[in-house]
């Protein structure tokens, strides 16, 4: 392709434009409004192979084009502002077109393989942006300033203070790696925030497949709890409300899985087996309770989820991830496999996520046998299902949690059957 130079860039910063160029077209403003239209599909490749061929004349040329571009921008926008429409999203779109079109023929991006992707990329997701103007502002509609501020923070953690982490075995028998941990609280705080995002999206009260399902990648208790409470408060509920648990459960086995995947990929086998029949179970449960039940499927709670990019529940998740960490380092060392068993137990009965990264982790650094590892995975959701159920049974009383405990009660028996076995 490189024997074709310059016609591939050529092409590349035409689509660029043309590609841009559409979504101005049918974004131009209407009859009625008195502003200015910088251009559409004809003007921006126009914009882009101004770009592209000034960039191909050299430097100087290139600066001249761009400062010639800018001031035509600027009397545009300055007409637009006289007559009380302020925005720069067109002649900000304009100027990009430009310099996509430039980079479309620099050298600074070899191979041309490499430009024609990061050309193509950037355009669109510019075209993206801007076509997507309404569904963003609903979005950002729905956050809250505390949503975007602890949002912040945490990316502040995560592009700046985890890469100066030293990446090295420190602490109580070198359990402890401070990158990896950090790691660890950003890939959960990450699973979670795609479960909150989409509820703020859709909302607390859009169906029980969504609140089940999302509240599931969230946190799975926190669907047990508030459902518990709302079919003790409306028992006509109950049964719709068993339904959102064993949703969340559902998601939650799934859940284990995806994030062993991305830790260390080889004990996923291992681990698919247990889980896989236990989230078989449950879905089977799911389906039948919602076949049952599906004059009662508008019906649904809420579940009240906090941002778990907020930095506090972050801190937490690190010092328990950290406490689970030595502490099944100590009780592997002192008794063994045994020792392990146990942590898993203890660590279960609040939370699988910290035990199942630990493991996970201990695996991938050759630490413990996978079939240890596994074992105690599953012991931890098997922990876990026991609590919930305990907390259905005396939250929400029988009629809401029957269903629950007998559900789980199948997919422990075979899960841990299984595990075992391994």
């Amino acid at each position: 392709m490189e024997s074709f130079e310059p016609y591939p860039s050529l092409a590349l910063a035409l689509l660029s434009g043309l590609l841009i160029g559409l979504e101005r077209e049918h974004s131009k403003p209407g009859a009625e409004e008195k502003r200015g239209f910088t251009g559409g599909v004809r003007t921006y490749p126009i914009f882009a192979m101004l770009g592209a061929t000034s960039g191909l004349m050299g430097q100087l040329p290139l600066f001249a084009a761009a400062l010639g571009l800018s001031l035509f921008l600027a009397v545009g926008y300055w007409r637009d502002v006289e007559q009380g429409h302020v925005g720069l999203t067109s002649e900000g779109s304009a100027l990009l077109t430009f310099f996509l079109g430039a980079l479309a023929t620099a050298q600074v991006i070899q191979p041309l393989r490499m430009r024609i992707f990061v050309v193509a990329s950037i355009a669109v997701a510019i075209t993206f942006l801007l076509s997507a103007k309404s569904e963003l502002r609903q979005f950002s509609a729905k956050l809250s300033r505390d949503d975007v501020i602890a949002t912040l923070k945490f990316l502040i953690i995560a592009v700046i203070v985890l890469p100066l982490l030293p990446n090295e075995p420190l602490g109580p028998y070198g359990a402890l790696n401070p990158y990896r941990i950090g790691f660890m609280v950003l890939l959960i705080a990450g699973i979670g925030f795609v479960g909150y995002v989409a509820m703020r999206l859709f909302g607390h009260g859009k169906g029980l497949l969504i609140t089940g399902a999302i509240g599931g990648l969230v946190s799975s208790t926190a669907v047990t709890l508030a459902s518990a409470a709302r079919a003790k408060q409306t028992p006509a509920l109950a049964k719709v409300s068993a339904l959102a648990v064993v949703i969340a459960s559902t998601i939650m086995f799934v859940r284990v899985l995806i994030t062993v995947a991305a830790v260390e990929l080889s004990l996923l086998p291992k681990l698919a087996i247990p889980l896989g029949v236990m989230a078989g179970v449950s879905l089977g449960a799911v389906g039948w309770m919602a076949f049952r039940d599906r004059a009662h499927r508008s019906e649904t709670g809420d579940v009240k989820l906090s941002n778990p990019f907020e930095l506090r529940k972050a801190f937490q998740f690190g010092a328990f991830f950290v406490f689970i960490l030595v502490a099944s380092r100590w009780a592997t060392e002192t008794f063994g496999n045994a020792g392990t068993y146990f942590a898993g137990l203890l660590a279960g009965l609040t939370d699988v996520d910290a035990i199942t990264l630990t493991m996970a982790n201990l695996v991938k650094s050759k630490s413990l046998e996978p079939e240890v590892a596994t074992r105690t995975i599953v012991i931890a959701v098997a922990s876990n299902t026991v609590v919930k159920a305990i907390m259905a049974v005396v939250l929400g009383g029988w009629p809401f949690a029957s269903r629950i405990v007998a559900v789980s009660a199948i997919a422990l028996v075979l899960g841990l059957g299984l595990a075992i076995a391994l």
